[in-house]
């Protein structure tokens, strides 16, 4: 393993090491309707089948970024597992969805968050099994496509490379929270209101907490954009992620 590797594993490690509290923000086990439970899981199970295919490709191209891709779901499980309360009584985490897709694109993280989800769920009760697919269609599926177009986006506009990091981890991250407050409103409407009242409180209520932390996300995969920058160039240019575009 090379030495810059050890370094990306020897800083996944430290982040384990911090306290978590045990809270849950994903939709919880049994919280949705059936019908709504069922529709999500439809929806999400096309961008997994392009998902690995989107992996097995990439992984035949350039064997020498399975390591990154590893790294990419480690990042996210650490990320999503921070945890801090918010006015609910539920709480606000970061997504981590932004490293992976800007590494891999974003039918490859759809992949990557699923399992997340799924190791959270069963190791952490974080989230649940019949609501795997909403949580993954808002995680996995929603942000790392914007992650994806917004990344796209600002390289095309010859932004520099940490800002477009930075845009795209740190907006990735809200519309996993956009989402979610659909869904939940989709599922919950308000008696008055209906949709558009619900989704108003629900996305509220997020915004508190989710905002500083889209920042900070944003901020932290810039860093660590950076150091793969620096010391793992070969496995960049093998991805195609330094662009022409994506300028220091």
């Amino acid at each position: 393993m090379k030495k810059s590797s050890w370094r990306i594993v020897y800083f996944v490690t430290l982040l384990l090491l911090v306290p978590k509290k045990a809270f849950a923000m994903h939709i919880m086990e049994g919280f949705l309707p059936i019908e709504w439970t069922i529709f999500w899981w439809a929806v999400t199970l096309p961008f997994l089948i392009l998902g690995f295919r989107s992996i097995r490709k990439g992984v035949k191209e350039n064997p020498e970024t399975k390591m990154m891709l590893g790294l990419s779901g480690a990042f996210a499980f650490v990320l999503s597992a921070l945890k801090i309360p918010s006015v609910t009584g539920s709480s606000s985490h970061p997504t981590g969805v932004g490293l992976g897709t800007i590494l891999f694109g974003p039918f490859a993280m759809t992949v990557v968050g699923f399992i997340v989800l799924l190791f959270q769920a069963l190791l952490l009760a974080h989230g649940g099994l019949t609501t795997l697919g909403a949580n993954a269609f808002s995680m996995a599926v929603v942000g790392p496509i914007l992650v994806f177009l917004v990344y796209k986006g600002a390289t095309k506009m010859g932004w520099s490379f940490s800002v477009a990091v930075f845009l795209a981890a740190a907006i990735g991250d809200l519309s996993t929270y956009v989402m979610t407050s659909i869904q939940l409103a989709l599922a919950f409407p308000s008696e008055i209101g209906g949709f558009t009242a619900s989704f108003t409180k629900f996305a509220g209520i997020f915004a508190l907490t989710q905002i500083p932390l889209a920042i900070s996300e944003g901020l932290l995969t810039v860093m660590v954009m950076n150091f793969l920058k620096k010391y793992n160039v070969s496995e960049l240019k093998a991805l195609r992620v330094l662009s022409k575009e994506a300028r220091e």
